[in-house]
């Protein structure tokens, strides 16, 4: 899971310009966003770089239950 969709709106950024940095398609940027898929680590870094984050910034920890 990841906090893109988060980032974007407290940045104000849309997801259509970050499609545009990203050389990917909006509907692409839209699943990762909606999170219905995941970008890959590369894709990750690149994110975290075009929105100024570190790339733990865009992730959620997810807690089971031998963490």
């Amino acid at each position: 899971m990841n906090r893109i969709k988060e980032i974007l709106e407290q940045k104000g950024i849309k997801q259509t310009w970050l499609a545009e940095q990203l050389g990917k398609s909006y509907n692409i940027v839209n699943g990762y966003v909606q999170n219905r898929q995941q970008p890959r680590l590369e894709v990750l870094y690149d994110i975290a770089k075009i929105l100024d984050v570190s790339v733990k910034e865009l992730l959620i920890e997810i807690k089971g239950e031998n963490n």
